[in-house]
């Protein structure tokens, strides 16, 4: 297990190679650190914007033998979002580390947990969550579903499906209290009567 010294010294170490390297013309730290919120467990999450976007593969592979060679990365996996590279470390300490790359013309805030460090950021459209009633329209659908594999005697796939029905419900009732409702980030948050309400959803057709 890591420590937050240790975290925080190695996203010092990552800042600094961003700095020295000409490619990088903007960083900002995104995540719950930018925010005031991280807490032990918390990992790196850093974004970085790119002056020229054909540099952008060679910066991201730049970076990656660093992770490797110098702070001992034991693996990774991209995701991409428009045009940001979001590059996904699992160190040994079991620490994540998450580095965005993006073209200049993209680098800025979506959301309001973004510090920039250094550059000048773009002012993009912020993100804005989902209706309540989508996410429930979801809901109907993996209910029913649930009950067609009932009917089949698919139990382990009706479990998956009332899964489904239970995260959206719980995830519209973030976004009705405007809490972050993505990875059941804002549950925990909800108020006592309405997390008691939810109690009573389903938590699978293996448990019945």
């Amino acid at each position: 297990m890591f420590s937050a010294e240790e975290r925080d010294r190695l996203r010092e170490q990552i800042i600094a190679a961003a700095r020295a390297d000409k490619r990088i013309t903007g960083a900002a730290i995104t995540g719950s650190a930018a925010l005031g919120n991280q807490d032990e467990w918390s990992d790196i999450d850093l974004f970085f914007g790119m002056a020229k976007e054909a540099e952008l593969p060679g910066a991201l592979s730049d970076m990656t033998e660093l992770m490797y060679s110098e702070h001992g990365a034991l693996h990774h996996f991209d995701v991409v979002a428009g045009p940001a590279t979001y590059r996904v470390f699992l160190m040994a300490s079991t620490l994540q580390v998450d580095l965005a790359f993006t073209p200049a013309s993209s680098f800025g805030a979506v959301t309001p947990s973004f510090k920039v460090l250094f550059g000048e950021p773009v002012e993009r459209e912020r993100y804005s969550p989902p209706a309540a009633m989508s996410l429930l329209d979801y809901g109907w659908l993996y209910a029913l579903h649930a009950r067609s594999s009932i009917q089949r005697g698919k139990v382990w796939q009706a479990e998956y499906m009332i899964g489904m029905v239970r995260d959206q419900v719980l995830a519209a009732a973030c976004v009705r209290f405007g809490l972050p409702w993505r990875e059941a980030r804002g549950m925990d948050r909800l108020p006592a009567e309405e997390k008691h309400r939810h109690r009573a959803c389903p938590q699978g057709a293996g448990d019945r």
